[in-house]
């Protein structure tokens, strides 16, 4: 007679990170509503129509035929010296004074956030985000361990007499913004704030994280400078950019300007995540520099993206029920709006996709109680006439 095989013994468990951080509602959504017929305002994806692909193509092509080993191989972790040199080019041009040595390449400016992250952050430590925030960041900090908590923002962004006492009360190790269209609100927030919040960043010993994925999409107005121009803020800010929403989000670049101490952390954690990011992309993306005019192609994509922002605009007030408000970017890719209170949005969005269209709903971007009455909207990948479309479909789940 044969012994009975013993019980298996359970796997370990995942570690408490894994399990306490959620996934991305914003995800989530997109394939809920990945049906065709769906007009979907939730992702926040760029305009694949808009892409220079014959541009991008030619890059690719010319870097492979003329130095096909140099792209295929593995490169140093802190990026291109190419590549990097044109992204400092570009900072100088914006009368940012920035050395090569200042920069280094991500995968996705995503990817330096998880740097920062593992960099900055012990688990338990106190960091401070806009309310709302841009919700990957909630993620990668999340992941590090951080308690979270929010500044007050109003239309204009961080109301700097509350972050101010928010510092005084809770000595937090960072602030992390983005001050230029914000994702999820599509505010900015105006030089003179920017400078207050450069002041108590520099009064506390305040490391600010500065993100700017769509500072470069401005439609009207004038160029804020950024925060790390600002006097007090030199020292202690790093600026994130990417090529994501102007070039190409699938060639997976960003970068990080900083200090040199807090780059070296950041260099030593990307070796222990990636090594580096691909070659061949960085080298591509540096031809593609070399041989078109980014800034003229950026014009040209903020110009449509204007068109599609205005067709938004002009039709929110018949869609959304009355005493509703949302906000004007004058750039980026998102317009947020309020509905009066009583409206949960998480709650009619299954109501809302029966009308074959969606959005996301803003209560996951708070880190503390959130608005359930907010939600975003992306107006750059469909057509004025999808837009209006999509605008009364929405109208007629909530308004009727």
């Amino acid at each position: 007679m044969t012994e009975p095989a013993p019980a298996a013994v359970p796997t370990p468990a995942l570690a408490a990170r894994a399990a306490s951080v959620g996934g991305s509602p914003v995800r989530d959504i997109l394939a809920v509503t990945a049906r065709p017929e769906v007009i979907n305002f939730a992702g926040g994806l760029p305009a694949p129509g808009l892409f220079d692909k014959a541009g991008i193509a030619a890059a690719f092509a010319a870097v492979l035929a003329e130095q096909p080993e140099r792209a295929l191989q593995y490169s140093t972790t802190e990026g291109e010296p190419t590549l990097r040199a044109a992204i400092a080019a570009r900072f100088e041009a914006r009368g940012l004074a920035t050395d090569a040595d200042d920069l280094v390449i991500t995968t996705g400016s995503q990817q330096a956030l998880s740097l920062l992250a593992t960099a900055l952050i012990e688990p338990g430590e106190t960091i401070l985000v806009e309310s709302p925030c841009y919700l990957a960041a909630l993620q990668a900090f999340g992941f590090a361990g951080a308690r979270i908590v929010p500044v007050p923002c109003d239309e204009a962004g961080i109301d700097p007499a509350a972050l101010d006492e928010l510092v005084a009360l809770h000595r937090p190790k960072l602030l992390y913004t983005v001050p230029t269209f914000q994702n999820p609100t599509g505010r900015t927030m105006p030089a003179e704030r920017r400078a207050a919040i450069a002041d108590v960043a520099a009064r506390r010993g305040l490391w600010i994280i500065e993100d700017d994925p769509y500072g470069e999409l401005r439609f009207e107005g004038e160029r804020v400078p950024w925060i790390a121009s600002y006097p007090g803020a030199e020292d202690r800010t790093v600026l994130l950019g990417s090529f994501s929403k102007v070039m190409a989000p699938g060639m997976r670049l960003g970068w990080l300007r900083g200090p040199a101490a807090l780059l070296r952390a950041c260099v030593i954690a990307k070796q222990a995540a990636d090594l580096h990011t691909p070659t061949v992309n960085q080298l591509a993306a540096a031809r593609y520099l070399a041989d078109n005019d980014l800034d003229a192609h950026v014009a040209r994509v903020a110009g449509e993206y204007r068109v599609h922002r205005d067709a938004m605009l002009g039709g929110l007030g018949e869609a959304l029920p009355e005493g509703s408000t949302w906000i004007r970017p004058e750039g980026g890719m998102f317009v947020w709006a309020r509905l009066p209170d009583g409206y949960d949005t998480a709650a009619l969005l299954p109501e809302v996709v029966k009308h074959d269209v969606a959005y996301v709903p803003g209560a996951p971007f708070y880190a503390g109680e959130p608005d359930r009455s907010t939600l975003r909207m992306c107006f750059v990948t469909q057509t004025p006439d999808e837009i209006a479309e999509g605008l009364r479909r929405l109208g007629g789940a909530l308004v009727g």
